[in-house]
């Protein structure tokens, strides 16, 4: 766990105008920056950037965030790795919780750099032999490919020699090459045999980049008849499989732009797509897709659509991604399969058939639901009991993985339709947690807790100005409390969060936070964002203004339950005048300040 007293710092020596400006053109409209928003179309500029609050906000679409949450929308970054990059561009080391010594964390990330520039000069030495490589020039050009789409790609040829990579690194012997996954270390091993050589011999070289733009691995394919058709780095402190999918650096921008991401099986698969009209595609390396790889697209879009081949292996595949993706499934993400025929996978689909009937298979995709049904009825008799309670046998630990959500009731009601039960008792039998098809009675009128406009106004002041949180004091909280303790719960966690943060805490800062603990706040932080900057003068009065009010109203109803009481015990009429001296206290108290405006 990152500590918060961190991120408040990183926040607040970040411009979110730099931030933002690497990828957006931004252009002056008043007190914010203006430009197209990079996550959706438009012709117009909806999208600001306010340096007073470090945020932006699109008018169009919603999309709203600080710096961290700029670059895991747009980079499609996790929260800890655009905390990381940022830090990083700052020169700033990410503390956490694994209790590394500085001198240590220094020797990982000096490694890490070594690494990286190890796989840069190799990327680049593969480019190079490619230009001279008749053999590979014409099967990239036998697979359809433009030399545009090879640069954009940065595909390379490495050389049929044992030590080709010696050309750019004069130590061969360095162990960073073999901790790159670029030479083979057979020392040690029976004399006579070759000690060191290359991994990549022979074949067209596809680098893997991560959302950076930095070389991690390489894929490479053989030209001719051999095995293995690819051949891929192995798992190194920079590449691991099951995190990273290839092509994911390049098709960021068309993702956005089609609205969707086109999960393919292979590297080919990818640039071929990506000549042919389809560049918002990319694909899993070598590895069946992990839930990381779902996560990590659907930072991205809303709708992920798996397109394998139509063999069984490619079955197999849909059934492992289909595991992938349960856990992520949700309400407002699109989830399809795309199965093509047998004897195709998507270039030669595309090839033969034309973008056009592509685009159709894609628009005609099985969606996540009608592959759930499948996978868990088609192979059972639903005519006799046995059959029904082998469906929902293995259908229980699949809808286990599900979230509760909308989506999942309706698969409960499926299911439940298909095996003749209700849905109360599959989510019984099923042990779901959260069931939600079981109907909920309402709470009684006298004991729901009707929201609070003042309330709202308090939280909205406080989230944008955190550090007059100081004016709520412990008293008015408890108050607030049992007055309405639903809306009070959460102005105590912002308080709460707000005072932590200190008298320096920004805007951004405490949106931030709020964001990682509670999702209720994000209606607030969205319509704050919309604003402009108020003068936190003014605002102070105001939320003066609105605690008095609340005050008045608690202290009111106290007033009314104590006259109905009778006022018979002394306690109570003495607690009856004292409420009467601090309400008139109260009125000239805002008499005075309406005296002073004036």
């Amino acid at each position: 766990m990152i500590p918060q007293t961190f991120i408040q710092d990183l926040l607040a020596r970040v411009d979110i105008v730099d931030v933002v400006g690497k990828f957006v053109q931004l252009k002056k409209g008043g007190a914010n920056l203006m430009g197209l928003c990079p996550f959706h179309n438009e012709k117009s500029p909806s999208f600001t950037v306010s340096p007073a609050k470090q945020f932006y906000h699109c008018f169009g679409c919603g999309a709203h965030g600080s710096s961290i949450g700029f670059l895991m929308e747009y980079a499609g970054l996790s929260y800890v790795d655009a905390i990381k990059d940022l830090a990083q561009s700052h020169g700033m080391l990410v503390p956490d919780e694994d209790r590394i010594l500085p001198a240590q964390r220094a020797e990982i990330q000096a490694k890490s750099s070594a690494l990286s520039e190890v796989m840069t000069k190799a990327c680049d030495l593969y480019r190079k032999k490619l230009r001279s490589a008749e053999s590979a020039i014409a099967y990239l050009k036998k697979r359809g490919l433009s030399g545009e789409i090879a640069a954009r790609f940065a595909l390379g040829y490495a050389p049929d020699g044992w030590d080709a990579l010696k050309e750019v690194f004069n130590h061969y012997d360095d162990p960073a090459l073999v901790e790159a996954g670029l030479v083979i270390d057979r020392s040690g091993e029976e004399a006579g045999s070759r000690k060191r050589y290359d991994r990549f011999r022979d074949r067209v070289m596809f680098p893997i980049r991560n959302t950076k733009g930095q070389v991690i691995g390489f894929g490479g394919r053989i030209m001719e008849h051999g095995e293995p058709k690819y051949l891929n780095s192995p798992e190194t402190p920079l590449f691991q499989k099951g995190y990273e999918l290839y092509g994911l650096f390049e098709a960021r921008q068309a993702i956005r732009e089609a609205g969707y991401v086109l999960v393919t099986e292979g590297y080919m698969d990818v640039v071929a797509l990506a000549q042919m009209g389809f560049p918002q595609a990319v694909a899993t390396l070598g590895t069946a897709c992990t839930p990381t790889h779902v996560q990590k697209l659907m930072r991205l879009t809303d709708q992920v659509i798996f397109s394998f081949d139509g063999d069984a292996a490619g079955r197999r595949a849909a059934r492992r991604a289909f595991d992938a993706c349960l856990p992520h499934a949700s309400d407002n993400k699109l989830i399809k399969f795309l199965f093509l025929p047998s004897e195709h996978d998507p270039d030669s689909f595309v090839r033969e058939f034309g973008a056009a009937a592509f685009e159709k298979e894609i628009r005609d995709a099985m969606p996540l639901s009608q592959f759930f049904i499948n996978e868990v009825m088609a192979e059972h008799d639903l005519q006799t009991a046995e059959g029904r309670a082998a469906a929902q046998f293995v259908a229980k630990p699949l809808m286990q993985q599900l979230p509760p959500s909308g989506l999942r009731l309706q698969l409960v009601r499926n299911i439940a339709s298909l095996t003749q039960t209700t849905p109360t008792e599959i989510e019984s039998l099923f042990e779901l947690q959260q069931p939600i098809a079981k109907y909920r009675q309402a709470a009684p009128k006298s004991k729901r807790n009707a929201p609070v406009g003042l309330e709202r106004q308090i939280m909205r002041i406080l989230v944008a100005h955190p550090s007059l949180s100081t004016l709520l004091d412990v008293d008015f909280l408890n108050s607030a409390a049992d007055f309405a303790p639903d809306g009070a719960a959460m102005l105590g966690q912002l308080v709460a969060v707000a005072n932590a943060m200190g008298q320096h805490a920004s805007f951004a800062a405490l949106a931030e936070h709020l964001r990682t603990i509670n999702s209720d706040f994000d209606n607030l932080i969205a319509e704050i964002a919309e604003q402009e900057q108020s003068d936190i003068g003014i605002v102070e009065i105001e939320l003066r203004g609105a605690i008095r009010q609340i005050k008045i109203q608690m202290l009111k109803a106290e007033l009314a339950q104590l006259a109905k009481s009778g006022l018979q015990h002394p306690q109570e009429l003495h607690r009856y005048r004292e409420i009467n001296n601090i309400l008139e206290g109260l009125r000239k108290e805002l008499e005075k300040e309406v005296a002073a405006r004036d």
